[in-house]
């Protein structure tokens, strides 16, 4: 059967799935905007994350992956603005105190709270600010809250993020929903963004956290913005069981189903982050087939997407193959420059530039098409082999100079 029509789009974000609620407020740590947001589950639920692997982490990350010890959550609560790093112990009594606030106005352990924050590196967290606004975020969940969380958890984001589907478990409908932010520091190991994702299945929970981390790996692991990885970033996922499918207890046909929909899930969202890169005007998929294994494919492949030279030819409507073929070199000895093709393509158009290592003939008319579109595929060939790996990132724009270069001083932000 057609993937689309087994994974069927629906509305609702993080609210699509039965029994959970969210909501987005403006608090203050933000001038105007939308800064605080919850997701909650009306009953108890599994819960696993993924997170950064850079060494200097958030407050909110030691708390968050102590909460997460025993696989079991029903909240999330996350601010933007303010990144909550670097602030030593005084930080993580404040990401502890988001959890106890959160969980005493739920009438659930704090335990129960998983907390994120996103923003300002360095800064004092206003706590009080968080304090006072609890009660109004909490009074406004609703199965309409899903959009209005979306846009609380922004930063330098340009529009909202949030995806849901609905598909069968064993002839039961079941969905999966989620959230998520990356704009700038998007480097992943894991990390990088921020992605709250809810589902209705009932699955074993270690099985939920394999889930997981598997499907991180080939999405929100394989893309860059600008090859920095942040100090916050987490992906949470919550499943409540509610849809009643037959328990998944082991990795049979319901197991892939659900892992299916997870991957179609976090792509789609790993790619909008992508796009939405600080000042970005394209979207740049590289697709490496050929290479010696996967490790070695996606090394490959985040090459060419965090080139600079690559990135800002591409902004400007140019593309040199022959600074492809160079950088290949750069990441495997695996390679014979005489077998190396590549194509440069789009939805409606494709141009084979490289073949068997040499220049070729080709339409620079519909090449110049193909470089005006705002997403654009890299297709490199290196052999016979059957790795197939692809990896997403954005052009470099004088744009993202100037959102990084006055970064607290934003419009409407900070």
């Amino acid at each position: 059967m057609n993937t689309l029509l087994e994974y069927e789009k629906i509305n609702g974000g993080v609210t699509a799935p039965k029994g959970f609620l969210a909501s987005g407020i403006h608090c203050g740590l933000k001038k105007k905007k939308k800064d605080l947001a919850l997701i909650y589950s009306t009953v108890p639920a599994y819960a696993a994350g993924i997170f950064t692997k850079n060494r200097v982490k958030a407050a909110p990350i030691y708390i968050t992956k102590d909460h997460l010890i025993n696989s079991k959550a029903r909240a999330i609560i996350c601010n933007s603005a303010n990144a909550n790093t670097c602030t030593g112990k005084t930080g993580l009594e404040k990401a502890k105190a988001m959890t106890i606030l959160q969980g005493n106005e739920l009438n659930i352990a704090a335990e129960e709270v998983l907390v994120s924050s996103t923003g300002i590196i360095g800064k004092d967290l206003d706590l009080e600010s968080i304090k006072q606004a609890i009660p109004t975020l909490t009074k406004n969940l609703s199965t309409n809250g899903s959009k209005d969380a979306a846009s609380a958890i922004l930063t330098t984001d340009k529009y909202i993020k949030e995806l849901s589907f609905e598909f069968k478990i064993n002839n039961k409908k079941v969905r999966i929903g989620a959230i998520a932010k990356g704009s700038g520091m998007v480097h992943p190991n894991m990390g990088t963004i921020l992605s709250f994702i809810t589902t209705d299945v009932s699955i074993d929970p270690n099985l939920l956290k394999e889930a997981l981390k598997d499907s991180g790996k080939i999405s929100y692991n394989r893309i860059s913005v600008d090859g920095d990885t942040s100090t916050n970033d987490m992906v949470l996922i919550l499943a409540n069981g509610l849809a009643y499918n037959d328990k998944i207890t082991e990795k049979n046909k319901d197991y892939y189903t659900f892992l299916k929909a997870l991957n179609l899930l976090n792509i789609e969202l790993s790619k909008k982050i992508a796009k939405d890169g600080d000042g970005a005007t394209k979207l740049i998929e590289c697709t490496v087939q050929g290479a010696k294994d996967e490790i070695e494919g996606e090394k490959i492949a985040k090459r060419i997407i965090t080139s600079n030279k690559i990135k800002a030819s591409l902004f400007g409507g140019k593309i040199n193959f022959e600074n492809i073929i160079l950088l290949l070199g750069l990441e495997t000895s695996h390679i014979n420059e005489n077998n190396i093709d590549i194509f440069i393509e789009t939805k409606d158009a494709s141009i084979h530039a490289i073949h068997e290592g040499f220049m070729i003939n080709y339409d620079k008319k519909i090449l110049k098409e193909i470089l005006k579109a705002d997403s654009i595929t890299i297709k490199i060939i290196l052999s016979k082999r059957p790795s197939t790996v692809t990896v997403w990132g954005c052009d470099l724009s004088l744009e993202y100079i100037r959102i990084t270069g006055d970064y607290r001083n934003l419009k409407g932000g900070y």
